[in-house]
């Protein structure tokens, strides 16, 4: 199950769980869109491909709550 991170490693930007505008590696870092735009879809970590990560909302949400940890380097 994704921990759906709070924040763009790169920048701090938020990005809630239940929001579009996150992107993310197969190791799960994750960024926001201007970020991922900016970095071509490319992580820097792993190299990997940048993708949309799927939203988690409603009672998935409720049951299976986002990651509260950040992961800001800045």
């Amino acid at each position: 199950m994704l921990e759906m991170r709070p924040d763009c490693e790169r920048c701090g930007a938020d990005l809630p769980a239940d929001a579009h505008g996150a992107f993310i590696c197969s190791f799960e870092c994750t960024f926001c869109a201007e970020c991922a735009d900016a970095m071509d879809e490319r992580c820097p970590n792993c190299g990997g491909e940048l993708m949309d990560r799927p939203t988690r909302v409603g009672a998935a949400l409720k049951k299976h709550p986002a990651s509260t940890e950040r992961k800001h380097k800045g």
